[in-house]
This record gives structure tokens, C-alpha cells and sequence, in this order.
């Protein structure tokens, strides 16, 4: 791990700071950044996003894909925790805080939107920054790609239902275009682009190594791995500039209104944990690789962000709690998640260290 990666908390700190300061300071081009969206997707952040899971791609071996049917337990995992717990949680840790422990502080009308703020985000499990904490944490690239994958599936099919059983509302738009895009940027482009990258990186090593070469040590993968070190910079920075971009977007809002963002923050800082820690505990009793049980775990304790935000406005509208909440869910995300990067690659096993 190099020195920036064993850092990587610290400089996301230093982006958090940072956008906030520039989000104030020089609001203009945030302004910018924001007006540049389609189907409430924004283009920069999707670029971003793009470079952190394009070197992931690379190493996807695409045979080692069809190999993920004989490890189903993990696709198990991921589908339990994100489609019968999370959504049950989430909806559970909103009416605990914000019609109980908050009811003191915050109006009937606030605390109800905040709550499906909250299960919205519970019902959106996330699909783009999964395969950066994959990435960070050394999961098995296919098999991510696989859980991904059939997570996104579901999502499709499940998504209005479940959401507006849990919102007790029948009329739950789901909005398809950012759903696909979605689905199109941080999935199969990625995805298709690795794998093209891959086969050519592998058969230039090929053509170009002589006998001589390869009895040294160079090789087609040896020639992979070069290029692996040269994009994996990208990646983090990728994340840096994510993170000081989101809070720079959000300053106004985080200064506007401090006390109802912390009090939406610590019970999905809390869920977070919780579901992180019960995942964790499932994968351990069911014997799950560590490379498989990190992943899995993480793509059931993160949110797709992109989609709870669409529905919350265009269900409550830009100004509602609700969409407050979803943006409070984007902005504690990121740093919550570093610390279970960290926790998972603590208790990597040492033969995989």
C-alpha cells in the first residue's frame, strides 16, 4: 500500500475542509459543476467516478466471471442484506430518532420527510463507489463486477415496490433515465473499456516480448501490472476531487442548515455501522473468502446515491427534508466508508497480507 493509499483518510479530510472553504469562497464554478447534469446524473462526478473504477475494470480476468456461480453464497449475502434488511432498517432507524428520540426538537411535517429521505437511501443500494472500495480493500475484481451486476438487476424490478410499500404511497415514480445512465456510465462502459484495455495490454506484451524477455521477467502481464501502477494514482485522486466536489456543492446547505444535518447524520452514521457489522458477522458464519466477504459486505452498507436524491425531489420536492436527507446521505457516506476500508483491511487475514 503506498503512502498516499495509508493516508487516504487524511486527505479526504483535507477535501472535505477544502470544499466546504471553496463551496463558500468561490461559489461559481460549483455552479458550473451542478448545472452540468443529465437525468439528474451529474457529468463531472461521473467522469470522476469513471476514473476510480476504470482500473478496477482492467483487472477484471473476464473468465474468472463465469466462475462466480460456484461462490453463491456471496451473491446471497449481498441480496438478503440489501433487499430484506437494509430497506426495514433504514425506515425502522428514521422513525426511532425522528419521531422519538427528535420529536422534541424537530416539526411532524420535517421529521416525516426526513424518514423517507432515510428509506429511500435504504432502498437504493449503491452500484458506482462499490467498485472503488473493492478496489481499496483487494476484493476479487469479477466477482464484483458479478454482484454488481445482479444487485443492478434487482434494483430494476424492486426498487418502486418496495419503496412505495415502505412510503405508503402507490404512485412512486422511478426514474428510469437516471437509473439506466446510471447503470450504463458506472457499469458496462467501465466494464466493456477494461476488458478491451485488458486483451490489448495483453497481447502488445505478446507481440513485443522476445524470448529473452520473458525468461527475464517481462512478460504480458508483467506489462498489465505496468500499466496498472501508472492509472491507479487516477483512481485515488479520482475520489479526492469526488469528495472535495460534493462538499463544495453543499456548503451553502451545510451552513444553512448545521443542527438538522447532524441530526440526520448520526442515524445514518449509525445504519451504516449496523449493517456493516451484522454483514460482516453473516459473512464470517457462512465462510466467505476474504476477498468475496469485503466487497459484499460493502455493497450492502453503501447507497446509489444518484437515484435517492431523483426520487426524493421529484417525490417532495428540491427544497423538502426529504432531499436534505438523501444529500446528508451523499456527504457522510464517503468518510464513514473509508473507516470500514480500513476496519476490513485490518482483518485481512495475514497469508493475504
Amino acid at each position: 500500500m503506498s503512502v498516499f493509499e495509508r493516508w487516504l483518510s487524511l486527505w479526504v479530510g483535507l477535501a472535505i475542509v477544502g470544499g466546504v472553504a471553496a463551496g463558500l469562497l468561490v461559489p461559481e464554478p460549483f455552479a458550473w459543476i451542478a448545472q452540468q447534469s443529465i437525468a439528474e446524473v451529474n457529468l463531472v462526478i461521473a467522469a470522476l467516478i469513471w476514473a476510480m473504477i476504470y482500473p478496477m475494470m482492467v483487472q477484471v480476468d473476464w473468465a474468472s466471471v463465469t466462475q462466480a456461480s460456484r461462490e453463491p453464497k456471496g451473491l446471497g449475502l449481498t441480496l438478503v442484506v440489501n433487499w430484506l434488511i437494509k430497506p426495514l432498517t433504514m425506515a425502522g432507524m428514521g422513525v426511532l430518532f425522528f419521531d422519538l428520540v427528535y420529536a422534541d426538537w424537530v416539526d411532524a411535517k420535517t421529521a416525516q420527510e426526513v424518514i423517507a429521505g432515510m428509506i429511500l437511501l435504504g432502498v437504493a443500494p449503491c452500484t458506482a463507489m462499490v467498485f472503488v472500495w473493492s478496489q481499496l480493500v483487494r476484493g476479487h475484481a469479477a466477482y464484483t463486477v458479478v454482484q454488481v451486476s445482479i444487485n443492478d438487476l434487482v434494483l430494476i424490478l424492486a426498487f418502486a415496490p418496495i419503496a412505495g410499500l415502505l412510503l405508503g404511497v402507490t404512485d412512486v415514480t422511478v426514474p428510469w433515465q437516471t437509473l439506466l445512465l446510471s447503470t450504463l456510465l458506472f457499469v458496462a462502459l467501465p466494464l466493456v473499456a477494461g476488458v478491451l484495455t485488458r486483451l490489448w495490454l495483453l497481447k502488445a506484451g505478446r507481440d513485443s516480448g522476445s524470448t529473452a524477455e520473458q525468461s527475464s521477467g517481462s512478460s504480458a502481464d508483467s506489462k498489465l501490472e505496468r500499466f496498472l501502477q501508472v492509472i491507479k494514482p487516477f483512481s485515488m485522486l479520482g475520489l479526492i476531487l469526488t469528495v472535495l466536489i460534493l462538499f463544495g456543492l453543499q456548503a451553502e446547505t451545510i451552513l444553512a442548515q448545521p443542527l438538522l444535518m447532524a441530526l440526520i447524520a448520526l442515524p445514518l452514521i449509525l445504519q451504516t455501522y449496523g449493517i456493516f457489522f451484522l454483514s460482516w458477522f453473516m459473512a464470517k458464519r457462512l465462510r466467505l473468502a476474504h476477498p468475496i466477504a469485503g466487497p459484499a459486505c460493502l455493497i450492502g452498507t453503501s447507497n446509489f446515491f444518484e437515484l435517492a436524491v431523483a426520487v426524493a425531489i421529484s417525490l417532495f420536492g428540491l427544497q423538502s427534508a426529504a432531499a436534505l436527507a438523501t444529500v446528508v446521505g451523499v456527504l457522510v457516506e464517503v468518510p464513514v466508508m473509508l473507516t470500514l476500508v480500513a476496519l476490513v483491511n485490518r482483518w485481512r487475514p495475514a497469508d493475504q497480507t
